[in-house]
């Protein structure tokens, strides 16, 4: 395996996208609204086709706007079945975002002539070619510098999420434990809600480029699965958060330059690695953890039975 530039551009962009979505997982596991994520993921799609057939780019503050927009009405909507329609929370989340994702798709196949995008790209990215438009940061006669594209977009996701949280962690905190609580407290627990699904939609079409909407959702959801099987403390779990998210994405990318050489496979995709080796290592975790089932089973074991 030959490692180049393109290489260290890849696993940039992984490395950023697995952080920045893990931020805002962090608190919809807390919320117990993991599968939203995956709602707001696919349902973003209309917002970004309609962006993409108005501006016919994919770098464009109009994407980010329509995305966001998208993001809020599939809560929005799904409140109001859950609300009006006295339908399980579970049953409106799978309505709204089918409905949304199957517009999108609709519309991207529309545009798919007037815009280089296509239905695989939109479910797992093209991460692999974000390498390809890189914006130069520093150049003189001998050297230069420069990073994808891609890489500033989910960058600038990823501060915008650390700032959003570092301005309204004990909101946030709050409003995950003791929405009651924080209404006497004065916070608005909505207005917290819907600031998460912003910052989740934000998210889901900065790294839709690299990752698509499918592998997205990995990204949301595993890394800080796989930290709470390791800590219940608010900080910690999100430290552990990030870190898994970039191991994740370091080992993916690793894998995938490494497996179809050593099996003479055909070669696979980077982000699907990245969101394989997430699970893998919940899989560790769950297994072999402090609180794994092993440990739990060995406890068991040693445990004098009862008379």
């Amino acid at each position: 395996m030959t490692w180049t530039e393109n290489d260290t551009g890849i696993m940039l962009v992984g490395i950023l996208c697995a952080m920045a979505c893990a931020l805002p997982g962090c608190f919809l596991l807390l919320r117990r609204m993991s599968m939203m994520g995956d709602a707001i993921s696919h349902a973003v799609l209309p917002g970004i086709a309609v962006a993409f057939l108005i501006s016919e780019s994919r770098a464009s503050f109009a994407m980010f706007l329509g995305a966001a927009v998208a993001g809020i009405l599939t809560a929005l909507f799904t409140q109001w079945i859950t609300k009006f329609g006295k339908v399980d929370r579970g049953a409106a989340m799978g309505i709204v975002f089918t409905t949304l994702f199957a517009i999108g798709l609709i519309l991207i196949k529309q545009t798919a002539d007037h815009v280089d995008l296509d239905a695989s790209c939109v479910l797992y990215g093209a991460i692999e070619h974000t390498p390809l438009d890189s914006v130069l940061l520093w150049e003189n006669k001998t050297s230069h510098f420069s990073v994808p594209r891609a890489a500033l977009v989910v960058g600038g996701a990823l501060l915008f999420n650390a700032l959003v949280i570092g301005l309204f962690y004990k909101e946030f905190t709050l409003a995950s434990f003791d929405p009651a609580l924080a209404r006497t407290q004065g916070f608005r627990p909505m207005l917290m809600h819907y600031l998460l699904m912003t910052m989740v939609a934000v998210t889901t079409v900065a790294a839709f480029e690299a990752v698509g909407s499918i592998i997205v959702i990995a990204m949301l959801i595993v890394p800080p699965a796989t930290a709470f099987l390791l800590t219940r403390n608010l900080p910690l779990l999100i430290a552990l958060s990030l870190g898994l998210a970039a191991l994740g994405a370091i080992l993916g990318h690793l894998s995938s330059q490494l497996i179809p050489v050593l099996t003479g496979l055909p070669e696979t995709t980077s982000s699907g690695m990245m969101a394989t080796l997430s699970g893998f290592l919940f899989l560790l975790v769950w297994l072999f953890g402090p609180q794994g089932l092993l440990r739990r089973s060995s406890i068991e074991l040693e445990e004098p039975p009862e008379l």
